[in-house]
């Protein structure tokens, strides 16, 4: 087998994420038999300035990009199929909030730490209360709900989000990645050197993971 690292760049709130993981994942099991995939989670923060409680994302969504209701209806139609096309379910329903992920990326890079092999479930779990169930994701006992439900210790995870573990270490990463160049999500670095921008299908995933497998 050839090794093969995998630095998966995203935000929680960001749905173009969803479907690049879905996508990612389909890909993984393609190329498994013959490619061994480390795959990582980094954190990246779309609404770092988000405040609690969060914001109506049709209101943020026009504030922010300047464009209407019915623009933003045509684009979750197209995420909606994207990721139904990769398994990945979205809420019918556009409304709702968008919320600060700064704690979720904190509980992810504690199972990173503690728990590597249930970091891609937690991610995942992350990514499906934000878009398939409309979750607050700014509520700590939602987090210590997710990370209970993937197996992580409950008690451990209300204890970091009450106070400010892995505060640092995230934003360290968050600014590695920004002064590597990295400005939008999803975004995957390869080896640490080849980097894919976009929520690509799982035809190129693989393609590339077998390209770069091949030159190793």
């Amino acid at each position: 087998m050839t090794p093969l690292t995998l630095d998966f760049i995203s935000d929680i709130s960001c749905p173009w994420c969803a479907v690049g993981l879905s996508a990612l994942n389909l890909a993984l099991e393609r190329v498994r038999p013959d490619i061994a995939v480390t795959l990582r989670f980094q954190p990246f923060e779309l609404n770092p300035a988000m405040g609690p409680g969060g914001q109506d994302i049709t209101e943020h969504l026009t504030q922010k990009y300047g464009s209407t209701p019915e623009q933003q209806a045509q684009i979750r139609d197209a995420i909606r199929a994207r990721g139904a096309a990769v398994g990945f379910e979205f809420h019918p329903d556009g409304r709702g909030r968008i919320y600060n992920t700064f704690d979720a990326h904190r509980l992810l890079h504690w199972a990173a730490e503690a728990y590597p092999a249930q970091q891609a479930g937690l991610k995942l779990a992350l990514l499906q209360a934000c878009h398939r169930d409309r979750l607050a994701m700014d509520d700590p006992e939602v987090l210590v709900a997710i990370a209970s439900l993937v197996g992580l210790d409950a008690v451990r995870a209300r204890q970091i989000l009450a106070g400010d573990e892995h505060a640092e270490a995230v934003r360290a990463r968050q600014s590695l990645y920004r002064s590597a160049g990295v400005s939008s999500v999803p975004t995957v670095v390869f080896n640490e050197r080849h980097l894919l921008a976009g929520a690509q299908t799982l035809e190129v995933y693989e393609r590339v993971m077998r390209d770069l497998a091949a030159a190793t």
